[in-house]
């Protein structure tokens, strides 16, 4: 089955440390392009995510964005005091209270009243403690694994809809091509009366040389037969529709199988001589034109 180069996957954890997102998104493209937006701990680990993510995905135009926030200390669950901080602070004022002889409540108030001398943190700063820096990366990696297992998973439905959409325009090549079959003796008998038309008018010159012009004729013949072109073009639609059923990718493979299609297709088309064969060859060429449209998103 056909696999798309269009994809999308998300993949989310959150805990009492931290809420990590992972998300991929994926495009068409001849080769590998890989982005990636990864926080700053993990900057170390970026040629392994590159290698891991180039085994999973192969081809396509692909941002990985990784994003990992940690809360704010809040001391314990559910409190909205951040006790830590609470406690410094608390302790510093004591000891300049005791250096100073100043009482506590003094201290404090000279505190407040004097610019600069108290420095809060950011509302939004996020107080890590060393439990929360050494997250493993072990710990990240399956995230990963969701989400690329979820990208898969769109590939795989979008391919199911591009096989569909693609072999219906092979079949359609098929019943062109049974046009083409069943008008080929009409084509032939007239190509025959033709040449007997000619014979009659240039036997009855006197300088007609019999062995040239049985030549000529075969020659003639050849040129005009489209059999094996025709039994070809068969064994190349053939030859595509079993190649998208196999499980591993095949969009190059299919696009090379697509050119020697429309060779033989245009070699129809230049060798039959005849208005009827040419119009169907234009319509196997249009159905052959839509199927390399839809090749360039296969995997």
């Amino acid at each position: 089955m056909l696999q798309s180069m269009t994809g999308y996957g998300i993949a989310t954890r959150e805990t009492d440390r931290y809420a990590v997102t992972v998300e991929i998104k994926s495009l068409n493209s001849k080769s590998l392009d890989l982005t990636l937006r990864l926080p700053r701990f993990l900057q170390d680990r970026e040629l392994e995510i590159r290698n891991f993510i180039t085994k999973s995905l192969v081809r396509g135009k692909v941002n990985l964005s990784l994003d990992f926030v940690r809360p704010r200390a809040t001391g314990a669950a559910g409190s909205i005091v951040n006790e830590a901080a609470l406690t410094a602070a608390c302790q510093q004022l004591q000891a300049l209270s005791l250096r100073t002889g100043l009482s506590l409540e003094q201290v404090t108030a000279v505190a407040q009243a004097l610019p600069g001398a108290l420095r809060l943190p950011a509302p939004d700063a996020p107080i890590a403690t060393e439990q929360e820096e050494e997250t493993p990366w072990e710990e990240l990696l399956p995230l990963l694994q969701e989400a690329l297992d979820r990208v898969h998973e769109f590939r795989r439905t979008e391919g199911q809809t591009l096989t569909t959409e693609i072999l219906g325009y092979i079949d359609r090549i098929r019943i062109l091509l049974a046009d083409v079959e069943r008008h080929d003796p009409t084509r032939i008998e007239q190509v025959r009366q033709r040449l007997q038309t000619h014979l009659a008018d240039i036997s009855a010159n006197e300088h007609f040389n019999s062995i040239r012009f049985e030549q000529e004729v075969l020659h003639y013949i050849e040129k005009l037969d489209i059999a094996e072109e025709k039994v070809r073009l068969i064994s190349h639609l053939h030859y595509f529709t079993e190649t998208a059923g196999l499980p591993e990718s095949v969009g190059k493979k299919l696009a090379f199988i697509s050119q020697e299609i429309g060779r033989e297709i245009n070699t129809i088309g230049s060798k039959a001589n005849d208005s009827t064969i040419q119009h169907l060859v234009v319509g196997m060429k249009e159905e052959l034109e839509k199927i390399k449209e839809q090749i360039n998103n296969i995997l």
